[in-house]
């Protein structure tokens, strides 16, 4: 199969949710998510806004700032919690 990858419909709002959540601007999500010196803050405007898609390590670290496994953001059929970042069992 070849072509392009199938992509996730709500992945940039659950990132967006996220952020806002944890009252970050994007630079502070950058610092906060270990990547400040590798990124730019307009690379997360891009992720949030679906224009590209986040590495997985970017992934996994937005789930553990959040407190949620990483299937939470990439499954469409799964909310995030109301109250973030969650406590994790």
């Amino acid at each position: 199969m070849s072509g392009a990858r199938f992509k996730t419909k709500r992945l940039g709002e659950k990132l967006r949710q996220i952020r806002d959540a944890l009252g970050l601007s994007q630079s502070e999500m950058l610092k906060r998510l270990g990547f400040e010196v590798e990124l730019w803050y307009t690379q997360i405007s891009a992720y949030e806004t679906g224009r590209r898609e986040p590495p997985l390590v970017i992934l996994l670290e937005y789930a553990r700032a959040a407190g949620v496994s990483i299937d939470v953001l990439a499954d469409d059929e799964l909310d995030l919690p109301a109250k973030l970042p969650a406590s994790r069992k």
